[in-house]
């Protein structure tokens, strides 16, 4: 049996924490736990037996937020982060106006970054 739990709560902010650690301030805006808005649609994962964490978010640059992939991040229980590769996810942030079309790209895009995270946290099943 797995320890691990699905967590609903906002965005662990270890993740944010640790990226930028690795990678310079500023380079996660899509992890920060003190943004307003909350970076949807997300998944995120706690094994509370040994302190790791996962996380699925979209991801975006300050220069382009439109443009979106899902990241998924694994936060090993000694420290780092990980980026894990669930292949491509990418996809265009759809505004208030635009297509359904956009919604079921993103939407597949989420579906597909989730079975990656299941994967590398449950096995294949």
């Amino acid at each position: 049996m797995t320890e691990w739990r699905r967590y609903d709560s906002h965005l662990i902010p270890a993740f944010h924490e640790r990226f930028e650690q690795r990678w310079g301030k500023g380079t996660a805006p899509f992890l920060n736990p003190e943004a307003h808005e909350e970076p949807l649609p997300r998944a995120q994962w706690i094994n509370p037996v040994t302190g790791a964490a996962l996380a699925v978010v979209p991801v975006w640059t300050a220069e382009e937020e439109q443009q979106r992939s899902f990241g998924v991040f694994y936060l090993p229980p000694a420290g780092d982060i990980w980026v894990l590769r669930p292949g491509y996810t990418g996809y265009l942030e759809p505004a208030e106006d635009d297509t359904e079309q956009l919604v079921t790209l993103r939407n597949d895009a989420y579906r597909k970054a989730v079975a990656h995270a299941k994967e590398f946290l449950f096995g294949s099943q």
